[in-house]
Formats: C-alpha cells, structure tokens, sequence
C-alpha cells in the first residue's frame, strides 16, 4: 500500500517545505510539490490527494489576478479542500489564503510587520484540537509578515493569539488549519529573506540584524515544540486515508 500522499502548493523559490517536509516524511506522508508561480497548473479536485499544504510567499493574499493569476485558483483548491474534508494546512500567506478563500479578512498589518522570532499564545479552544492539544501555552514561532488575517472566516476556531495580531492560528472545519506564522524554516531560508526585506522592514524601523539573530537562535526550540505537532497533522492525514480507503 502506498504511503498518504499530500500536495504541497510552493509560491516561491525561497520558501519550499523546509523542516516541515523533513517532518511530514519522517511521519510517513509522500509529498507531491507544485508551483502555480512558475506556471504549473492546479488540479481541479483533490482525488489524488490525502493531504493539502499551502506555503507563505511574499505576495499579499489580496494581490488583483493581473498581478498573480494563480492566488484565486490556489483559494479555490483550499475551498475545495475543506469541502472534502482533505487534512489541510496553510502557512503564512497560505493560512492567509485559507482564511480569505472562506470569507475572512486580509489587510495591511495595521501594526507594522512582525519579523523575527515570538511567542504565540494557545487559546482555550486548542487544548480539544488535534494538532494544537500537545503544544505548549507559548510556543516559539518564526514571523515573517507583513498582512495581516484582520478577519477570520465565519466559522473558525481561534486556536493561538499574539499582541500585536490576534489571528495567529484557526481552524476551520473538521481538519483545516491556518498559521499566520512559519514554522518551516530553515537558518538559511530566514537569511535569505532578511536579504531580500532589508531595505523594506528596515524603512518600517525593523532591526533586521538582530530579528534575523533572533530568529536563527530560535529554530532549535521551533522544532522541540512543531515537529511533533506536525507528526499529529500527519496522523489527521493518515486517517483520512485509510477513510478514504475504507469507502472505496
């Protein structure tokens, strides 16, 4: 029997699966990695697929189609996705996506970016959840962002906060999750993004030497605290697999 394969929507060069892949397939996921930006085309429905994972990019999620064409079928796969029930996860700009494609609310971050390494705070509602219940009340996180999630769609769960942005974390449905944060990175990859931000965060009063310091001191407890919660999401997709099995 095959393992659970999971589609994996990548918008940029510098932000693939990263740690999380390594994760994902450690849990015993297959991962099949597509790139809208580059021209490839989305599937229309997720048959294939036992898992969907849409990564961050640094495009706005309300960006016009003239400007990226592949946003709106991007949201139409992750409207898909929930309809069917298709374990789900969007990092960054992909959570953003997700939150948008429902009817949520994505905007310039009205208190300026959020760049470096943080704590989220768990809401009550995660403690239920089945890939938030084992992390811990203030997890570290890595935040690269600009926008903001100023609206969660209807009928999401709030699952973690920040001051500053209280939409870090929701989900929606049964088995959909969004992230505002990443926890996909690697060293390098932050690196990468400092060089390819400073001139921007650094106008927006970022110190970009020390958040990028912050960030890649702060990968060791990322994974202490994600690599097993994504094991869980893992878990939510082999279920859903041997449903899917099961029903056939």
């Amino acid at each position: 029997m095959h393992p659970p394969l999971a589609l994996v929507v990548q918008l940029c060069d510098d932000d693939g699966p990263g740690r999380l892949g390594h994760w994902l397939r450690a849990a015993g996921l297959e991962l099949e990695v597509i790139r809208p930006d580059l021209g490839a085309e989305l599937p229309s429905e997720l048959s294939r697929y036992d898992g969907l994972v849409v990564l961050g990019g640094p495009q706005a999620a309300y960006d016009p189609p003239d400007v990226a064409p592949y946003l709106d079928p991007v949201m139409a796969l992750l409207r898909r996705a929930v309809a069917d029930r298709i374990p789900t996860l969007g990092i960054c700009l992909g959570g953003q996506l997700l939150a948008r494609a429902l009817g949520g609310v994505v905007r310039r971050g009205e208190r300026g970016p959020e760049i470096g390494a943080r704590l989220v705070a768990k809401r009550d509602a995660a403690a239920e959840d089945p890939v938030f219940r084992g992390v811990p009340f203030t997890p570290d996180v890595i935040q690269w962002h600009y926008d903001e999630i100023a609206e969660l769609p209807p009928s999401a769960v709030l699952l973690a906060s920040s001051p500053a942005y209280p939409n870090q974390a929701f989900r929606v449905g049964e088995c959909a999750w969004g992230l505002q944060f990443h926890i996909e990175t690697t060293p390098e990859m932050v690196a990468e993004w400092a060089v390819q931000d400073r001139a921007q965060a650094t106008g927006l009063g970022v110190d970009v030497d020390a958040a990028l310091a912050g960030a890649v001191a702060a990968h060791a407890d990322v994974e202490e605290v994600w690599a097993p919660a994504m094991t869980r999401y893992a878990g939510v997709v082999h279920d859903a697999a041997a449903r899917r099995i099961a029903a056939t």
